[in-house]
């Protein structure tokens, strides 16, 4: 159901209601929404990062190089982020086709859906072809993409949060437990087919009587109806935050991880070894509480997700025990 998002920042008593639209501007028929933006400030900051180390030689990029390179990094991001989505989560778009534009599945990306692991691998594709052509080593190449994708990664995650998608797992409580205030809770949930409407009958007389019951409190709390928010907010299941624990492991901690590893100079490929190993270990820990994607592929609690960071792990370890013993010479140092 398409309804109008207006921003009402609603924080009740311990519980986040999302209650946020995803577009953020909109002229007419042309809209901007906060996912778009996200990605383009994400590379922006790539952008300054590794612009900022090719003007203070800590790269063997030159200065006029590094808007060629991201061009590249930015296609490897959509075009892999996009297969890998519908590779690893909807195959049948592979084989869908429509009269409509974009006439094919695997081309409807305004509709949503992009795999982080498969922009990962976009990327390394990309950086590979990249130093290649400019006679560059491609594990130098692929460090500084690495080093300058933590931003871009948590505000994909929040905007995964503006967006309600990705929901974590239901917080357990006690009877009679009060959700703790890191909670979160989604409007949408009245909408599932298995949501017991009886407990929003007392609510009828207060909404649209030309919608459904589950489709007014809908419409009503994403209009921003404090009265009804208020009513509604107690009778949804409280969630983990998994956006918001992403958005921190994914930016923080892993930007963290990889100054403190590249503070000095390093062999090519010690950071993107570095990368993947942390990111893989948050994914690994944060996947524990988020609801599954229900791939077909998924091994029982351990979720395509996981199965798809845990080989990144492995891969990273890989790399950094190559790196450690093929010689070569030591690059970067953000400290020196």
């Amino acid at each position: 159901m398409s309804v109008s998002r207006y921003p009402a920042y609603v924080n009740l008593l311990a519980t986040t209601l999302h209650s946020l639209d995803p577009v953020a501007i909109a002229i007419g028929p042309i809209s901007v929404k906060w996912y778009g933006v996200s990605y383009a400030t994400g590379f922006l900051v790539g952008w300054l990062i590794l612009l900022w180390m090719a003007k203070t030689k800590r790269c063997l990029l030159q200065p006029e190089q590094v808007g060629d390179l991201l061009t590249w990094l930015v296609v490897g991001v959509i075009v892999g982020g996009r297969v890998g989505h519908v590779c690893f989560y909807e195959p049948s778009l592979l084989w869908k086709f429509t009269g409509t534009l974009p006439f094919w599945g695997l081309l409807e990306i305004h509709k949503g859906g992009m795999s982080s692991h498969g922009g990962m691998i976009g990327v390394l594709a990309a950086s590979f072809l990249w130093a290649r052509a400019h006679h560059i080593i491609a594990a130098h190449i692929f460090d500084l993409a690495a080093f300058g994708a933590p931003t871009g990664l948590m505000l994909g995650r929040l905007a995964n949060w503006i967006n309600g998608e990705l929901w974590g797992k239901p917080i357990s409580l006690a009877s009679g437990e009060t959700a703790p205030w890191w909670a979160v809770a989604y409007p949408e949930e009245v909408l599932s087919a298995n949501y017991d409407l009886t407990k929003l009958e007392p609510l009828r007389g207060a909404l649209d009587p030309s919608r459904t019951l589950a489709d007014s409190v809908y419409v009503a709390c994403y209009s921003g109806r404090m009265d009804i928010i208020e009513q509604v907010e107690p009778l949804l299941t409280p969630r983990w935050p998994v956006n918001f624990l992403q958005a921190f492991t994914d930016g923080p901690v892993l930007a963290a991880v990889l100054i403190a590893v590249w503070w000095k100079p390093r062999k090519s490929g010690t950071i993107t070894g570095a990368f993947l190993v942390t990111y893989a270990c948050a994914r690994l820990l944060t996947e524990q509480v988020r609801m599954g994607d229900n791939a077909s592929w998924d091994l029982g609690s351990f979720t395509a997700p996981m199965q798809l960071s845990a080989l990144m792990g492995v891969f990273g370890i890989a790399i950094l025990i190559v790196s450690a013993r093929k010689p070569g010479p030591l690059l970067g140092g953000i400290g020196k």
